[in-house]
């Protein structure tokens, strides 16, 4: 097994799929996770000065699952009210 330089690593160009017998559902979950995260992680220790700036990139890198959170949190809250509102207000 070959480490390479452990102090300078080289990443490779992406995530791939690993073999599977359901090789569309793999698919379907890795294109999910590069839809709501295609940011890189923001590298570098945050100073007191830039922490501002290190924060609004954390919030960048993490938008895309801040908004599926929003929208499920949506759906878990609106889907029982409009339920309720078809069973008592029939008309």
């Amino acid at each position: 097994m070959e480490l390479g330089n452990i102090s300078q690593p080289v990443y490779g160009p992406g995530l791939k799929a690993p073999g599977s017998s359901t090789p569309g559902l793999v698919g379907m979950a890795h294109g999910f996770l590069r839809l709501v995260q295609p940011n890189a992680l923001p590298v570098g220790v945050p100073v007191l000065c830039c922490l501002s700036f290190f924060l609004s990139q954390l919030l960048l890198y993490e938008l895309g699952f801040l908004v599926c959170m929003a929208i499920g949190l949506l759906f878990i809250i609106l889907v029982p009210l409009v339920g309720c509102c078809f069973c008592c207000c029939r008309c």
